[in-house]
């Protein structure tokens, strides 16, 4: 048997078995290369089993998975991307292995700088803490887990005879990184990394670092158009120091409004042997977290003597820097050092990929400015930090908030649990219906059932084209509990049914009802329905809100189908269509009308005015039509399981069957009923 992967040796004990195994195991199970992207809350964040975080490529291919957008669907990525530095000495030999470094395309298999491998036999993993999930586990950690495994053992391409370039003193580590994110409102913009750093060579590691490496660039990719150097040189960067944090921006505009905000990286903690390293702890003195940045490909450190030194010292952030000029700046989060760890030991390293809105100011990145962001690296550092509130590595006796003796990490509080609801299209407007769940919600800190009451939110027509549609949107009714000082104290006879509300196929009981009225037919309004606890002063816990994120309906008004068989006013909105209609998207391509007054299921032929076919539209209110035929939606509405058209309605793009734009003139329609004997003919105008 041929062994095509190399490793490089300093002695054989027993830990050499563990690396003679793995330079067989491409000739059985060779380490495929994976990518997932987290999709919880709102932050979507790129992860690869090679070690790299960020898609590259999303500035060209914006449609394809997150790279590390906030909002999640609205364009505004933050990242380039980014990856896990270490260095330490061996036996007095230095070796910093590093998954990503500055390189104009990215990843890819073998390059010089990405020196970690997928690790062979270990699938990448999926699980969530919710128990509703379809991964669930009771392992589980987070809302949503990806767990990734990857080595710098390797000094060839697995199952190829490719060497990885400048890659000839692996550390021989294996990390398991474990990507941690929630769904709750103050916890729905940040990722946490938890990465598991074996030292599985037969030598210890003295005065070990470890680091971040990162491109974080602030771009809106749906509405930018600048490509190469010029998506890159208009930001800058900064820190927070007592958050332990770097941060990039968008320093010379805002992308026509669409990128106003922050992308960070922050150090949270590393624990190694039972001591916690961190620069507010005791238990290390001397730990520090260095902060360290330059000008892509620019006094870029090229050898492991230099990339070692940007690790351990903090650099580039004196008078002279310039922070307000733009220009593309990479940057490096350093941490150590590290105790020695020795064969076999692992180093537990966190840190969390952070995002954040810019609050406007005249200044590009005043203290103002980043008033959320400071918020949200805070949230970020606690929810790491869990019950070790001082941050001093010991549960002290006042910590103890479950009282299981032991030090919990990620102890969130919790708001009450998200309501099911559900939306009935009506002739004059669309009801809203919820269940009663909320209200038996335990919160796991308190232990109390402190369900308050509910919220209901909508956007206003034509909000939805902005990126930060949910947060744009007004609260419309709120119902809580009589008899206390907080909130309204309205009670909820007023939403309350008397008798329960079941739905075919659905077993949920519904219990409450709103009717949204005065909506216009055609357009999209995100509504949410959210719950709300009362908070606790004793412990210090602010009133807590599900997430919007997880119940958004994206409701779109119009009459429902008919299912009664009678004679039809079928017809086309608006007409005459103006090209660049108020509701249409920025191109071509992004443009609609709608057919309504339809039987439930139908086929809609559109002609010319000389009979030419231009398109056929099958519709079917049992398929739970969402739009997605049409380009629009996949834009502006982009999750097709949040999406609910009015049954009678069907979106049209205004693309031919050869998906050609169709022209300015007089156009006739006909629609076949499926379900009964009956045709109806119409015609609309299309102007410019």
């Amino acid at each position: 048997m041929q062994v095509i992967l190399k490793l490089s040796l300093d002695l054989m004990p027993y830990r050499f078995l563990y690396l003679l195994i793995l330079s067989l195991l491409p000739c059985l199970a060779l380490g495929q290369f994976e990518e997932k992207s987290v999709q919880v809350g709102q932050i979507g964040l790129h992860l690869t089993n090679a070690g790299t975080i960020g898609r590259p490529n999303v500035r060209n291919e914006p449609q394809g998975l997150p790279s590390m957008e906030y909002p999640l669907n609205s364009g505004l990525e933050h990242l380039f991307e980014a990856g896990l530095w270490l260095g330490a000495y061996r036996g007095g030999q230095l070796s910093v292995s590093t998954s990503s470094l500055d390189d104009a395309s990215g990843y890819a298999a073998g390059k010089a700088g990405f020196e970690f491998s997928p690790l062979p036999g270990w699938p990448v993993l999926e699980k969530s803490s919710l128990p509703g999930n379809a991964n669930y586990s009771l392992t589980a950690l987070a809302h949503q887990e990806f767990e990734l495994h990857f080595t710098d053992s390797l000094t060839y391409v697995p199952g190829s005879g490719q060497p990885i370039a400048n890659h000839l003193l692996p550390l021989q580590a294996k990390v398991r990184l474990n990507s941690l994110a929630w769904n709750f409102p103050f916890a729905d913009y940040f990722v946490v990394l938890q990465y598991k750093i074996t030292n599985m060579g037969p030598l210890p590691w003295d005065s070990m670092y470890t680091g971040i490496w990162s491109d974080l660039v602030v771009r809106n990719v749906n509405v930018t158009n600048d490509r190469g150097g010029a998506f890159f040189n208009k930001g800058s960067v900064g820190q927070e120091d007592s958050l332990q944090a770097i941060y990039a921006f968008h320093v010379t505009g805002d992308d026509a409004g669409f990128a106003n905000s922050y992308g960070a990286i922050q150090y949270l903690g590393a624990e190694l042997n039972g001591k916690f390293y961190h620069p507010l702890a005791s238990s290390s003195p001397g730990f520090k977290v260095n902060p360290n940045y330059w000008i892509y490909n620019q006094a870029a450190p090229t050898s492991d003597l230099q990339r070692y030194d940007r690790l351990r010292n903090r650099g580039n952030f004196g008078p002279s820097a310039n922070l307000n000029t733009p220009g593309n700046r990479v940057q490096l989060l350093g941490s150590g050092p590290f105790d020695r760890i020795d064969s076999g030991q692992t180093l537990t390293y966190y840190v969390a990929m952070v995002c954040a809105p810019r609050r406007s100011d005249q200044s590009p990145d005043s203290y103002w400015a980043r008033t959320d962001l400071r918020k949200n690296l805070g949230w970020a550092q606690r929810t790491f930090l869990g019950e070790d509130l001082n941050a001093n590595g010991v549960l002290d006796s006042t910590e103890d908030l479950n009282e299981n003796s032991v030090l919990d990490r990620f102890v969130l509080p919790e708001p009450p649990n998200r309501p099911t609801f559900r939306s009935e299209f009506t002739p004059d407007g669309i009801e809203i219906y919820w269940d009663d769940r909320a209200e038996r919600s335990v919160d796991p800190i308190t232990k109390e059932k402190d369900f308050e009451g509910y919220k209901l939110y909508l956007s206003k027509p034509g909000d939805d084209r902005f990126p930060d549609a949910v947060s744009r949107m007004n609260l419309i009714g709120q119902w809580d509990s009589a008899g206390n000082s907080i909130g309204y104290n309205n009670g909820f006879q007023a939403v309350r049914l008397q008798n329960p509300r079941y739905f075919e196929g659905d077993t949920t009981a519904y219990r409450y009802k709103y009717r949204l009225g005065n909506l216009l037919a055609g357009w999209q309004y995100l509504c949410v329905l959210t719950a709300f606890d009362r908070g606790n002063n004793e412990v210090g816990l602010e009133s807590l809100e599900s997430s919007k994120a997880s119940s958004l309906m994206r409701l779109f008004p119009g009459n429902p189908a008919d299912t009664l068989n009678r004679d039809l006013e079928v017809g086309v909105y608006p007409n005459p269509y103006r090209i660049g209609a108020a509701w249409d998207g920025s191109n071509a391509r992004s443009r609609k009308i709608y057919f309504h007054g339809l039987p439930a299921r139908c086929v809609i032929k559109v002609f010319t005015l000389a009979g030419d076919p231009v398109a056929i539209l099958q519709h079917d209110q049992g398929d739970d039509y969402n739009g997605s035929n049409a380009q629009w939606f996949s834009e502006y509405a982009p999750d097709p399981t949040q999406t609910r058209l009015a049954g009678g309605e069907h979106a049209w793009d205004l693309l031919s069957d050869s998906k050609q734009s169709v022209q300015a003139g007089i156009y006739l329609f006909n629609v076949t009923d499926l379900d009964q004997d009956r045709v109806y003919n119409g015609r609309f105008v299309i102007v410019r």
